[in-house]
């Protein structure tokens, strides 16, 4: 019995480019950018100070009850799943609830609560910790708050693998699909990261940059960290067609591997068979392919590799690809990075339009793809890849469709 299709009924999202898919959608096409200094968390003595803040939350769909057993990230996670489900016309009252689930990556975690604690418990003294903690904290936590304001019956769960967390919650939810467990899915990722104790221990690796975020520059000097949630609504084209949904897309496949190697420096091995292996589960050839939105930190090595990985895959189609890393307008909004950057995918192939990589000004002979500088451009577009490569060598690659 053939897999049924998969396909996207309805996108979210929330970051530095805009409160809703449509903003962020028209930010990217501006090639605006939304890194600057942080104004909404006390940084102290930090000397990175820069990132994709979200400046002001839009109205919260949930009571204050409810708010204070959330951290910002499954405030972001829940914000996003509205609107994917408003766009998708799915009013979960007129179906089976049981059959509706929700799966939400992160990065991290609750990072906000135990930044809070650990200030209120070391530092002036008390001596209990918020009653909340736990609940705000665990990684799951937004997953399970989407389902509940959303009133998600079906499988419900989180999934963590850094910064590649988006897209395996893609395939999570594909695969769920797929074995006949749910009819639809709301299915992406969360991170709220700009919180001192997280941006210290990034500043301990090296990697931030102090400036701008400017992948496969030879100037480069650096990823951003920003905030952020995306969500889409995969349904089973059976499911999608009998209710009359909008379809945006098809998610045609996806391809997970893993480095094997090291746990923060990436190989080439890996991302290579992760868009192999992706591209097999799609049915489509390296030339099927238009536009690779990248991974594309802004570090020396990652977009190095990420560039050798792309040549290895596509040979001589590589030339003829359209490549871009919105990374450098919202930031590296870690687990949500790769659901955010399906909207980029989203807008590709509906529109032909190509978001830009902003802040690029010298070539690099290491990275010598067409990175989309500056500017957005128009070009037809049948198919995209979308890439995640974390930290632990987990690498997870996502297919979309023209439908």
């Amino acid at each position: 019995m053939a897999s049924p299709r998969i396909v996207v009924t309805g996108l979210g999202g929330i970051c530095s480019l805009g409160n809703n898919a449509e903003a962020i959608r028209q930010s990217m096409r501006a090639g605006k950018v939304g890194i600057a200094e942080i104004t909404t968390t006390p940084l102290h003595e930090l000397k990175a100070r820069i990132g994709g803040e979200i400046a002001e939350l839009p109205p919260l769909p949930f009571e204050r009850r409810q708010a204070i057993t959330m951290d910002r990230f499954s405030v972001l996670a829940v914000i996003a799943a509205g609107e994917a489900l408003g766009n998708a016309g799915l009013v979960v009252d007129d179906l089976d609830a049981a059959r509706v689930g929700a799966v939400v990556g992160t990065g991290v975690c609750g990072w906000e609560a135990i930044e809070e604690n650990y200030r209120a418990v070391f530092l002036d003294g008390r001596k209990r910790a918020n009653v909340f903690t736990v609940p705000r904290v665990m990684p799951g936590a937004a997953a399970g708050q989407v389902s509940m304001v959303h009133g998600l019956r079906g499988p419900v769960f989180g999934v963590t693998s850094a910064c590649s967390s988006s897209n395996h919650a893609f395939a999570a939810a594909v695969d769920q699909l797929r074995a006949g467990r749910a009819d639809a899915v709301v299915a992406g990722g969360t991170d709220a990261p700009l919180i001192y104790g997280v941006l210290k221990a990034w500043e301990a690796l090296r990697v931030l940059s102090k400036q701008a975020c400017r992948p496969f520059s030879a100037d480069r000097d650096g990823l951003v960290l920003g905030e952020g949630a995306g969500m889409a609504v995969l349904e089973t084209l059976d499911h999608a067609e009998a209710r009359g949904a909008p379809i945006l897309a098809e998610l045609a496949g996806i391809g997970m591997t893993a480095d094997a190697a090291d746990i923060v420096a990436p190989t080439v091995d890996g991302p290579a068979r992760a868009m192999q292996n992706c591209l097999r589960d799609a049915g489509l050839a390296p030339a099927d392919i238009d536009y690779i939105n990248a991974h594309g930190t802004g570090t020396k090595a990652n977009d190095e590799i990420e560039t050798a990985a792309i040549r290895r895959v596509f040979g001589a189609a590589a030339d003829d690809l359209s490549v871009s890393s919105t990374k450098s307008m919202h930031g590296h909004c870690l687990g949500a990075s790769g659901a955010l950057e399906m909207i980029a995918c989203v807008m590709a192939l509906r529109e032909g339009i190509i978001p830009p990589t902003m802040g690029y000004r010298e070539a690099d002979g290491a990275c010598d793809l067409d990175v989309t500088p500056n500017a957005a451009r128009r070009r037809e577009v049948r198919a995209t890849l979308s890439n995640a490569f974390a930290f632990g060598g987990t690498n997870a690659v996502v297919a979309l469709k023209r439908f």
